[in-house]
């Protein structure tokens, strides 16, 4: 499942509309998803190490570009993870509405975190949303919403649903559709392991956009043929909608489904994250103390525990202020990814590639256009959230900024330099 799945996608339409909204989840995976994993796919099949990212960036352009591509992955996965407690409590309070009195939400998105942190560390494992079956089942009550909205040809126009709250505009409906169609960068990561790769890895991305792509459209375009207001739409509401369509069976399994989605993709990357802070601290650019295990599930117990803190710091910013940022941060570390593309192209020609971004080093220096001038609408939409008094955009760069002056405390406490990871530690990145 990419990102929430169809759970998360509401406020798409609620901005753009439905044949905009429409038109936007069609064409973004062309522009964004099928470029980043095509690059991923590339570095990760070259340099199948440890730490990825930044592993790839620091090869390329050096420690100072690597130690910033670290950071920023760090950062904007702090916010990415407070997405999912946030969508879990979305979807809790359409059954339990008791939640959104005062700060209870916030508590159940906190008791979310500290559940999936102690799972991990623990070592308990949870059924992966990774299972064919899983997400079939998450899907079914979409499937339900698919076959049921015909039957309501133009007679939602006048229904009256819950009052919304959500300003999200077509900038801000772009890039949460952005954020619903990241997370590919563990499929990349298979371009080793298929048979002629060149040929079949390109295939294979196609066909799985493409089913991404119709589990998204297909629920708006049958909600769209019942008439029902593109200003009825807001995170959770996928709730609502199916019980005008399905009943109160329909809803309450888009309720269970967005909750088990939220709490099962938080689950799962709650340790694929807290490898990055892990690989950081094994090769020098973070405390020794982020690198200490759990001795029976080896888990990275310290990187866990202060990861969890940063997730719940950012639990009370709201979806869409929270995608906003993410997508700033997420956007400038993928910029660095696509950047190491292209330099490693022509500073490793001869680099052992099992599957290369077709089209040469011109290929490789243009596949990364696309996912960039996408971002350049995240700029102008962050400069509409605010936060903590400023801008998101004032904010996002405050963040990079400190990733500068901690490459510099960091240098300067540890002169000898970091230890070269990629050398010691060869095996596939997550």
């Amino acid at each position: 499942m990419v990102s929430g799945g169809t759970y998360g996608t509401e406020e798409i339409v609620h901005g753009a509309g439905y044949w905009r909204g429409i038109l936007i989840l069609l064409i973004t995976p062309l522009l964004w998803s099928l470029p980043t994993a095509f690059m991923i796919g590339e570095l990760s099949s070259a340099l199948p190490f440890e730490g990825g990212y930044y592993a790839w960036v620091r090869r390329a352009m050096g420690n100072f570009w690597g130690f910033q591509e670290a950071w920023l992955s760090l950062i904007a996965s702090i916010f990415d993870m407070a997405i999912y407690p946030t969508l879990f409590v979305a979807y809790l309070t359409r059954m339990f509405p008791w939640f959104q009195e005062g700060n209870r939400g916030w508590w159940v998105a906190l008791a979310v975190v500290v559940a999936c942190a102690v799972l991990n560390i623990a070592g308990v494992k949870v059924v992966s949303l990774t299972s064919l079956w899983l997400f079939f089942a998450l899907s079914a009550p979409f499937i339900g919403i698919v076959l049921l909205a015909p039957f309501k040809l133009g007679a939602l126009a006048n229904a009256v649903t819950r009052p919304t709250t959500s300003n999200v505009d077509i900038l801000g409906g772009l890039l949460i559709c952005m954020w619903n169609y990241m997370g590919w960068d563990n499929a990349s990561t298979i371009a080793t392991e298929v048979e002629r790769p060149q040929r079949t890895y390109p295939r294979a991305m196609l066909v799985a956009v493409t089913i991404v792509a119709i589990t998204y459209v297909l629920p708006f375009a049958a909600m769209w043929m019942t008439g029902l207001k593109a200003t009825a739409w807001e995170t959770g509401s996928w709730a609502d909608i199916a019980a005008l369509v399905g009943g109160p069976l329909l809803r309450i399994a888009i309720i269970l489904g967005g909750m088990i989605s939220a709490f099962g993709m938080f689950n799962a990357l709650v340790m694929s994250y807290s490898r990055l802070p892990l690989a950081m601290a094994q090769d020098g650019m973070l405390p020794a103390v982020f690198a200490k295990l759990q001795k029976k599930s080896r888990a990275p117990w310290v990187a866990i525990i202060a990861l969890a803190i940063g997730w719940a710091m950012c639990l009370g910013l709201g979806f869409a202020r929270l995608v906003t940022i993410d997508i700033l941060l997420y956007g400038a570390s993928l910029s660095l990814e696509f950047l190491a593309l292209a330099v490693l192209r022509f500073r490793e020609p001869d680099l052992k590639r099992p599957f290369r971004v077709p089209g040469g080093k011109l290929g490789a220096i243009a596949i990364g256009i696309p996912p960039v001038l996408l971002l350049v609408f995240s700029v102008i939409r962050s400069e509409h959230e605010s936060i903590l008094g400023m801008s998101s955009f004032a904010f996002g760069v405050i963040l990079i900024a400190a990733g500068v002056l901690a490459y510099g405390l960091n240098r300067a406490l540890k002169p000898g330099g970091w230890s070269v990871a990629e050398s010691k530690k060869p095996q596939p990145a997550a």
